[in-house]
């Protein structure tokens, strides 16, 4: 396949052409960046079962002739990654046993993770769902039924979380049809939606999506994913702000990672933008120990490090807090350093 030129995305096309015409070939990723005799060429590997997909969108945002360039080694599949590490497995959270119907994840109190998608717009390689089952949660018409039903059924659900995959993948009739049918369980009040793909694909931002959002009884947040200040494009910035402006949340969270944003001047530069942007910092999240991501993994002395310079540096409302998520507990770790 030939290299389409980064500089001439069309930004007339819709979200799912963009995303049927994602790079999903690291040697085609490396050619889009001027890289194919770098280096990176000889260490491509570990996409056997976790391929490169990477949108245009996002490979835009990259320097081109940049080996170390912090959104390109967040996508790029290497060989490292098939590397055995102790400690670093397949289900880290421990979901397996909270999926407690297909399409379900039910591990806290007060709110239930229903999995939206089975796919994503971008694989990152430190996902800590890149070994989840999704061929066990694929969820037809009657499984959703039973999805909402068990919902329905436990009283002390007062939020549902759409999740994935991600759940933007759906299209917003399908989308709009899904929040239509939670709203109408009375006890439900909030709706959460956790997604990567506006960051990749800024063009999924539409106004059905927003209006659809804005206009629901339930008290909508979006809970971004962003990891270094130059993913936040000018493209994602302009649709956000509708969104914002008709009063649904906006949030980020991030992961700590070796070599993307594992410097405090860039963590502070990440925050600083991200609220020029309308959106709070909400979670900074030490990494998920999941098989293949162990070469994204900081000490805990430098997790320390970073984030009381970022206490330092920043005001309290810019601070995300510090967390990670362990098997079993009956809420997230708040990291105390």
């Amino acid at each position: 396949m030939q290299a389409v030129p980064l500089t001439r995305i069309d930004e007339e096309k819709n979200w799912q052409t963009i995303l049927a015409e994602a790079v999903r070939d690291g040697h085609e990723l490396l050619r889009l960046l001027q890289l194919e005799h770098s280096e990176l060429a000889g260490q491509l590997g570990g996409d056997g079962d976790f391929p490169v997909l990477v949108p245009r969108p996002f490979v835009a945002l990259m320097q081109q002739g940049d080996v170390r360039d912090p959104l390109l080694r967040q996508v790029l599949g290497q060989q490292e990654e098939n590397r055995q590490v102790p400690g670093y497995v397949t289900d880290p959270l421990g979901e397996q046993p909270a999926n407690v119907r297909p399409g379900v994840v039910h591990k806290y109190h007060g709110r239930v993770l229903l999995i939206a998608a089975g796919g994503c717009a971008v694989n990152c390689r430190y996902c800590f769902r890149r070994h989840f089952p999704y061929a066990d949660n694929r969820v037809g018409r009657k499984q959703w039924q039973e999805a909402l039903e068990y919902v329905a059924a436990d009283a002390s659900i007062s939020e549902v979380i759409l999740s994935g995959g991600d759940p933007l993948l759906l299209d917003d009739a399908a989308l709009a049809r899904l929040c239509g049918q939670i709203a109408d369980i009375g006890h439900v009040r909030r709706l959460r939606i956790h997604t990567r793909v506006p960051v990749v694909i800024p063009q999924r931002l539409t106004p059905a999506l927003t209006g659809m959002l804005a206009d629901s009884c339930l008290q909508a947040t979006v809970v971004l994913h962003v990891n270094h200040p130059a993913e936040i494009g000018h493209e994602l910035v302009r649709r956000l702000e509708p969104m914002r402006r008709q009063g649904v949340t906006l949030l980020n969270q991030s992961v700590l990672l070796q070599g993307v944003n594992d410097d405090p001047e860039v963590l502070c530069q990440l925050s600083e933008a991200l609220f020029a942007a309308g959106v709070l910092p909400y979670y900074l999240h030490r990494l998920d120990r999941v098989q293949g991501a162990h070469h994204f993994a900081l000490p805990d002395e430098r997790v320390g490090e970073l984030y009381r310079y970022m206490k330092e540096h920043l005001p309290g409302y810019l601070l995300p807090r510090l967390v990670c998520e362990e098997a079993g507990q009956p809420h997230k770790t708040l990291l105390m350093v």
